[in-house]
């Protein structure tokens, strides 16, 4: 058998891509496997439920993928989680469908379907796995699993009309039914029973369980209550947090599932049926009644509106238009391009409008059902969160695998101790085994999710939700904060500052709008007043708050009896008419009829509608986009030839600005508009002038970004604008400084018989004379260097040029994005790509923003930040109530405290762990151990009460200028614990060497007290008697227990840290009153001669001389320990310093090419063109270039040539 019938991939180039191989249970092996676990009281199951992967490997062989009937699963990213399912079958020869007496015949009529290759013949059975709630069909032509219950995307325009225009037989939809699953996004309320047992096994309460187990034999009662007790609420509580947010997931998905919808079938019947019952493929008809989709579907005929809001996080009204007819064999996506979704309405959202075509009522297609569907990816994105790869969490499984060395060596030591002693095997083993526990604390997990618990809470308090918790110590490390600009560092309402019609050669004089000066009509005030995507709802005009301003300032008023109002019935035409206002200038039309829309999109940069002029009889197309892309469209000499000066002269200014273009159709206004091209309509149109909108920063936007350069946070803008106005804003916010300098970077791919090229242009500051034109932008802070290498220029691009960059010119693009601070003009696929590409330069990039075009950034990013309202929202793992960043500083400032915090807690876990260890080495070796209310103390009294305190501290209001350690194993860190450890091992040897050299020391009468204690020292000597087989009550247990318990207290106080990036220890009341209390009681039972507190807790009497001994060496040891950490351990110029001696360097990919570039005196090339030269040679069937100013060692067909620089074309 070969290992590629064994080995296949699911959702192959997917973020969910997993590798299934093949299994078949093995009789002999299963029956081994259950004797086993039997024999080991179900330890052995439980191991297999840790580890799915075991369970396979003990009770399967390896087989071909088509013989399994198990397979294995296993995620392809770094974290390699396994899981474990069976292969389940499918008989559709049990339907009563007349389809299924037809073996030999397709079954369903879409021959080349999923769903019609899954179907084996003559049986008639279907074999497939469930995987996250998807369910995955064998096809045993492609010898491979493939997901079902979704059209496939290899379907052309043409394909979707005429295979599925029609609708699904009732036979056929039975079928797809069957396959596919109900239409539902099912999400059961998970038994408390079931969610018990599950917290139950976790591995930290079975460890504690075993430990307990131990404790409990060895009469430690009174402590394993209590540790039972903390551990039961601790259960309870983290069992009520996963019901409430199990019910919670239920409550949003649950109204989904219960939908009645009109469908139609293939024969015309129309009925009403529950939405649980569509499949892929059937037509459902869209009434004028609200609706929340149940799935998704593929418009395929009129128009609507919807509210996306619940995905995207953007509450404004989303045009929808019908698929393109077209014949042609591209599937539908391709041809459609990056705009597919203005086709799509999603599962989830409302449609609120409907406009009917001329020819028949709103239908679309079902694409996908269940889980499939953009509401079912986010609750299985909620179901299933993505490990988060963070350098602690690895680090704290190296650090416990260290642990376990030292637990190992700590068991050896005491069965060796143990066996000299002469003690029983039992004992023996039971002494080792509390020793293991000892070193290994099953705290660890529990206490640092504390940190990040209380960061959570914090958070909440701040309007900022989280859905991602493991996220929150990664704030903690964010160096590149990525903002978008309309929205989020701009007002989202834009104020229309004037519009310049355009006459002939040149521009009018600008027309402002205030009191009284209306425009006079003509064709700018027609596309002024109809080329929007406004709509009536509830009696109230809305939509994008850039069409609404344009609209209002025309006083003209869209007809509400022709608005398509919520609740009433369709409009026979589903026009919308607009008419003049009251306060409007006279005009010689009674309105004008919106005929058709083609909705503006981020990646076409513009929209267009096919107006009726009422009273006229004449029909017009407006255009209004982005100056640049509207001008292609315009006859060359309807456009002024100061048009780039004007535009450069106002978008340098900071104003967004829109073109607007008209041109007369030759058609009537009761001609079928959804046969009408887009490019038919969009040609040779006529320029009308530029729309000036005033787009104003927000109050908070320069004082964060001021902060945030400050801390040498890098800035970077990402935005779909133009690129001087990006520039413009850029620098009135601070991501460039007034003295930076900037470079335009402009590259075009090839074209005809030129090469593709790359210039690098300096553009002067607009307050300066001369300006440089350029179309996009894109620039560095230079604060995101602390040493400021690179010097202080920043690079700028547009979206165009990026992709020109990424397909020509890959091995720049890293050097370029080292010091790029603005992208203009970025499609939303483009924004996604570039947040990758500086993840592979090892940033920790944050993404800012506000809208459907960001989501994909903000999933991709290291932390993505949602300024949205809608808290149903899970565009990225933040969601912030507040409409602006400085959402964004209260996340670093609580990320870097819980990041501070999760390594106090760890380093005071480790050293609690490490001083009760050494405690008990010491003890073992005169086979003493402390008594049960003395461990009651240390563990209850004091370090279970510190863990719940020492994360309560604040983060500190300003943001320090550098960032905390992000790893265990760091110098400093590693210094910490290893010098703490050393030094309380110290100090409990020596306590444990003079207690035994003192005049009154006694192994067999221990009654130390001076005789002058009167009553308590006769009192000592008749009830305290040797009691040497308990092993408790002694000198050195009394000695040890005191020294360990306050030693417990100092390294919590020592390790508490506070500045730069907590507030001050002080300002935790609660812990610090807690540590108070704790070192009073502790001072008072070493000095307080009491005989029943001596008895209940196992202490001896020792002369006060000795505790005034006690007492100094702790204060030596506070303020040693103290001192070492204050001014070693946290002394960064220190640190830096020894860096520095020792020649050590960043291995972070953007610090290796930051030094790299610093010694390149060509860098940066100004100035200057290069050229990417085409040449012979095909790299993976795509042409290469040769760049002759850039030569890179390269590997062509095995070989390596440095004689030329092969630029692979390569997309993100």
């Amino acid at each position: 058998m070969e290992n590629t019938d064994h080995r296949a991939l699911l959702n192959q180039g997917e973020e969910n891509e997993l590798e299934v191989f093949g299994y078949r249970t093995h009789g002999c092996w299963r029956a081994l496997c259950i004797v086993g676990s039997i024999l080991s009281l179900g330890f052995l199951l439980l191991l297999f439920y840790w580890k799915p992967e075991w369970d396979v490997w003990a009770n399967c062989v390896p087989c071909a993928l088509e013989e399994a009937d198990t397979v294995l699963l296993r995620t392809t990213d770094e974290f390699k989680q396994c899981c474990k399912k069976k292969v389940k079958w499918l008989y559709l020869s049990k339907l009563s469908n007349p389809l299924t007496e037809k073996s030999k015949h397709p079954i369903i009529a879409d021959e080349n379907s999923i769903i019609n290759r899954a179907i084996m013949r003559p049986e008639l059975k279907v074999r497939y796995i469930r995987v996250q709630k998807i369910k995955y069909v064998w096809l045993s032509s492609e010898k491979e699993f493939q997901k079902v219950g979704a059209l496939e995307d290899t379907n052309s325009c043409s394909n979707i009309y005429s295979k599925f225009g029609g609708g699904l037989t009732h036979e056929e939809q039975d079928i797809r039914r069957e396959i596919c699953g109900s239409n539902a996004i099912e999400v059961e309320v998970t038994p408390i029973w079931k969610l018990l047992f599950k917290e139950v096994l976790n591995p930290f309460y079975i460890l504690q369980g075993a430990s307990l187990a131990l404790w409990l034999s060895q009469g430690y009662t009174e402590f394993s209550i209590a540790i039972i007790a903390i551990t039961v609420l601790s259960i309870i509580l983290t069992t009520f947090d996963l019901r409430r947010q199990s019910v919670k997931l239920h409550k949003l998905v649950q109204a989904n599932n219960s939908i009645k919808v009109n469908m139609c079938r293939k024969d015309g019947e129309c009925v009403e049926l529950e939405s649980q019952y569509l499949v892929p493929g059937d037509i459902i008809v869209l009434t004028g009644n609200r609706l929340f989709l149940p799935c998704d579907t593929i418009l395929l005929s009129g128009a609507c509106v919807v509210n996306e809001g619940t995905l995207t996080g953007e509450g404004i009204p989303v045009f929808k238009i019908p698929l393109p007819r077209v014949d042609n064999a591209i599937p539908w996506k391709m041809h459609t391009g990056e705009d597919y979704k203005k086709h799509i309405l999603f599962c989830g959202t409302e449609v609120i409008q409907i406009k009917p075509s001329g020819h028949g009522p709103v239908k679309a297609v079902v694409l996908r059902t269940g889980f499939n569907t953009a509401k079912g990816d986010m609750v299985r994105s909620i179901l299933y969160p993505k490990p988060v790869s963070f350098q602690l969490y690895k680090d704290v499984f190296r650090f416990i695998l260290c642990l376990l060395g030292l637990a190992l060596f700590g068991l050896i030591y005491a069965v060796i101790v143990f066996k000299m002693q002469g003690e029983s095997v039992r004992e023996i083993i039971v002494k080792a085994l509390i020793l293991c526990t000892v070193a290994v604390s099953p705290t660890l997990p529990a206490a640092l999710a504390l940190a990040v618990m209380y960061a959570n809470i914090r958070l909440k308090r701040k309007g900022i939700l989280c859905i991602s918790p493991q996220r929150i110590n990664v704030c903690g490390r964010l160096n590149l904060l990525c903002f978008d600009k309309t929205g989020t560092l701009t007002e989202d309402g834009l104020d229309l500052w004037g519009v310049i019609p355009s006459a002939g050669d040149g521009f009018l004089k600008v027309h402002k709008f205030f009191s009284g000066n209306t425009l006079l009509w003509g064709p700018l005030l027609g596309a002024m007043a109809s080329c929007h995507s406004l709509i009536v709802l509830d009696e109230k005009v809305q939509g994008d708050p850039l069409d609404m301003k344009m609209f209002e300032a025309t006083n003209w008023e869209i007809e509400v009896s022709s608005a398509l109002k919520t609740n009433q019935e369709e409009v026979s035409e589903g026009s919308l008419i607009i008419k003049p206002g009251p306060k409007a200038s006279k005009v010689p039309i009674e309105g004008i009829n919106i005929l058709h829309q083609f909705p503006f999109s981020s990646s076409m940069q513009r929209m267009s509608v096919i107006a009726e002029l009422m009273g006229q009889d004449e029909v017009v197309t407006f255009m209004k986009g982005a100056p640049e892309k509207v001008v292609s469209f315009c006859k060359p000499e309807t456009v002024p030839n100061s048009f780039a000066k004007e535009l450069e002269h106002y978008t340098l200014q900071g104003f967004r600005v829109i073109a607007l273009a008209f041109k007369r159709l030759n058609i009537s206004g009761q001609d079928n508009m959804d046969a009408i091209m887009r490019e038919e309509v969009e040609s040779d149109l006529e320029f009308l002038g530029l729309l000036i909108m005033e787009n104003r920063l927000k109050a908070e936007t320069v004082p964060v970004l001021q902060e945030l350069s400050d801390a040498k946070l890098r800035t970077v803008m990402i935005t779909g604008d133009n690129l001087q106005t990006a520039i413009t804003v850029a620098r009135n916010s601070g991501i460039i400084p007034k003295t930076g300098q900037v470079i335009l970077v402009e590259a075009v791919g090839p074209e005809d018989s030129t090469r593709a090229s790359i210039t690098w242009q300096p553009m002067e500051d607009p307050n300066q004379n001369g300006y440089i034109s350029s179309e996009t932008f894109v620039s560095i802070e230079k604060n995101s260097d602390p040493t400021n290498e690179m010097g202080n220029y920043y690079f700028a691009m547009t979206g165009k040029s990026y992709q020109a960059i990424v397909k020509y010119f890959y091995s720049l693009l890293p050097k370029l994005l080292l010091n790029g601070a603005i992208f203009a003009r970025m499609s939303p696929n483009q924004k996604s790509d570039l947040i990758e590409e500086f993840q592979k330069l090892d940033y920790y990039v944050g993404m800012c923003g506000d809208g459907a075009n960001d989501c994909g950034a903000l999933k991709v990013a290291h932390v993505g930040i949602s300024l949205s309202e809608q808290e149903a929202s899970v565009a990225s793992p933040f969601t912030s109530k507040t409409p602006n960043i400085e959402s964004v500083t209260q996340l670093v400032k609580e990320g870097r405290a819980a990041l501070v915090t999760s390594f106090c807690v760890f380093k005071y876990i480790t050293l609690y762990s490490m001083i009760q260890y050494c405690c008990l080495l010491l003890l073992y070796w005169q086979t003493k151990i402390l008594g049960m209310y003395q461990y009651l103390i240390q563990d209850v009294g004091v370090t279970f009460s510190v863990c719940l305190t020492m994360s309560l501290t604040c983060a500190y209001p300003k943001l320090a200028p550098y960032r905390p350690l992000a790893q265990l194993v760091s110098p400093p860190l590693m210094l910490s614990v290893v010098f703490n450890i050393l030094l309380n091992l110290s100090v409990q040897i020596i306590g444990f060497v003079l207690v035994q050299q003192q005049p009154w020391y006694s192994t067999t009468n221990y009654s130390a007290c001076p005789s002058d204690n009167g009553s308590l020292a006769d009192s000592i000597n008749s009830v305290y008697e040797p009691r040497t087989s308990e092993g408790y009550d002694n000198f050195e247990t009394t000695t040890l227990f005191i020294l360990t318990t306050v030693n417990f207290i100092i390294v919590a106080f020592v390790f508490s840290k506070g500045k730069p990036f907590r507030q001050p220890i002080y300002t935790n009341y609660v812990f610090l009153i807690l540590l108070t209390v704790q070192l009073a009681v502790c001072i008072f039972i070493l000095f307080a001669d009491i005989e029943d507190l001596y008895k209940r807790l196992e202490l001896v009497c020792t002369p006060t001389l000795w505790r005034v001994t006690i007492l100094i060496m702790l204060i030596a040891l506070f303020i040693i320990s103290f001192t070492v950490e204050e001014f070693i351990i946290e002394n960064r110029s220190f640190w830096l310093k020894l860096k520095t001696c020792v020649g050590y360097q960043s291995k972070s990919q953007y610090r290796i090419l930051l030094r790299t570039l610093a010694t390149d005196p060509s860098w940066p090339p100004l100035y200057k063109t290069e050229y990417a030269d085409p040449i012979s040679l095909q790299i993976d069937g795509k042409e290469s270039y040769r760049n002759p100013a850039y030569v890179e060692e390269i590997l062509v067909e095995g070989k390596q040539d440095t004689d030329t620089a092969v630029i692979k074309p390569c997309f993100s």
